[in-house]
């Protein structure tokens, strides 16, 4: 790697991590309260909606964010993003305040663009990493999100507060903080992200200066599909982000419906969606570096097969926790470990099983496959919360993880006595 791409990898990923940090608080202070606003609003019967609403804006931004990074690099797609999640919480801010159900669902599905915007990071973090950090550097960036994610739901109490006697909801007070940390990450990304890692990453790998390599054009999804599903590693990786992300928003989505279940007042429900939420945010990011150097270190499939295991426990801590706040926050945090294991396992291998010029694409993909998958799991997590309760939720969402299981079991056969370390295609 020479000085000149390791200085501009060091100065990516600290721009990165700083955005992660930003982002994270508008993410994780306005979706732990989106639930209980489309409850307040709508029932809870749509309560599930609230997660899919967004988790499927998420996914569908991925599509036009792939375009702008394939022909003008991250710089303006990871932008262009966190302005639609911006321009999201500022509409469900009035969807709040007007008594709007059809503008707060609109206004949630563009606020998905704040995850799309942080799952896209990590991509970014990759593209001039050397083959022996990539497991660690896309990790880093993912472990950033903590400090955000984190302090996002508590700080929710306190944004909900701070809008008392200005017209605004309480449970809409998140947004209106949200709003402002997208926009300032916006900025920043705009200003500072230069130069662009992919437009160095092609100039540098002989395919030219323009990102999308010279007279290539960016594959269609069906194209990238189709790419991927002749590649089992691809498959593996791609169905790994994409069913961890299933359960997780599954379980996730749910939790606060199932305390406010307990019956307590809007203020103490607040406090402990607050902690349990902040302890499963914890699991997904807080150990992801150890993840990826375990990815590094030993094989992306056995940190893939992890991920499964701590899902499929944390399904079962949690979907019998009854109100035990305790037993919640231990479910939710084995859950967000789980997720860190598939997300960070799938996305490494992904990336390195593609070749350079097509993996925008196909990490494009890959995002709107997995946005799907939360997306669905959210909306049938809140029938089966109207139907049957927070333990058939656990119950459906573990059950998720069968696809997973066979693919990596079919696919182990023809990996074995074959690394899966870092091995990337030129």
């Amino acid at each position: 790697m020479t000085d000149a791409r390791e200085r501009t990898q060091r100065r990516t990923l600290r721009l990165l991590f700083a955005t992660q940090v930003l982002g994270g608080v508008g993410v994780g202070i306005g979706f732990s309260v989106g639930a209980l606003l489309a409850t307040e609003m709508a029932g809870v019967a749509f309560s599930g909606l609230a997660q899919s609403a967004a988790v499927v804006g998420g996914a569908l931004v991925v599509v036009p964010a792939t375009r702008i990074t394939h022909r003008w690099g991250r710089r303006p797609s990871l932008a262009a993003t966190y302005l639609v999640a911006a321009l999201g919480g500022a509409a469900v801010v009035a969807a709040a305040v007007l008594d709007l159900v059809p503008l707060l669902f609109a206004g949630l599905f563009l606020f998905g663009g704040g995850t799309a915007a942080s799952l896209q990071a990590r991509f970014a973090a990759v593209d001039l990493s050397p083959d022996k950090r990539r497991g660690r550097d896309l990790s880093l960036i993912v472990w950033a999100t903590t400090i955000g994610a984190v302090a996002g739901p508590n700080l929710a109490p306190l944004a909900g507060v701070a809008v008392e006697g200005r017209g605004v909801p309480t449970l809409a007070g998140p947004f209106v903080f949200s709003t402002l940390t997208f926009g300032l990450s916006a900025l920043l990304l705009l200003l500072f992200l230069r130069p662009d890692p992919l437009l160095v990453a092609r100039s540098t790998s002989g395919m030219g200066a323009s990102p999308g390599g010279a007279g290539t054009r960016p594959l269609g999804m069906w194209s990238a599909l189709a790419m991927v599903l002749m590649d089992r590693a691809a498959t593996l990786g791609i169905t790994a982000t994409a069913i961890g992300h299933l359960v997780m928003v599954g379980m996730m989505s749910m939790t606060p419906v199932h305390i406010l279940d307990a019956g307590y007042d809007p203020a103490h429900t607040l406090r402990i969606v607050g902690v349990v939420l902040s302890f499963h945010i914890a699991g997904m990011f807080a150990l992801a570096p150890v993840t990826g150097w375990l990815s590094d270190r030993y094989g992306r499939r056995p940190v893939i097969v992890g991920g499964v295991a701590l899902l499929l426990v944390a399904c079962a801590v949690a979907g019998t926790a009854g109100h035990d706040t305790v037993r919640l926050a231990t479910g939710l945090t084995l859950l967000g470990l789980g997720w860190s294991g598939t997300m960070v396992g799938g996305s490494t291998l992904l990336s390195e099983s593609v070749r350079p010029e097509v993996r925008p694409s196909v990490q494009g993909l890959s995002d709107l496959i997995m946005g799907l998958a939360g997306a669905s799991a959210g909306a049938l997590s809140g029938l089966a919360m109207d139907g049957g309760g927070y333990s058939l939720v656990a119950i459906l969402a573990a059950s998720g993880t069968l696809p997973l299981l066979l693919i990596w079991a079919r696919g182990s056969a023809h990996a074995a006595g074959r690394s899966d370390r870092p091995q990337p295609r030129r």
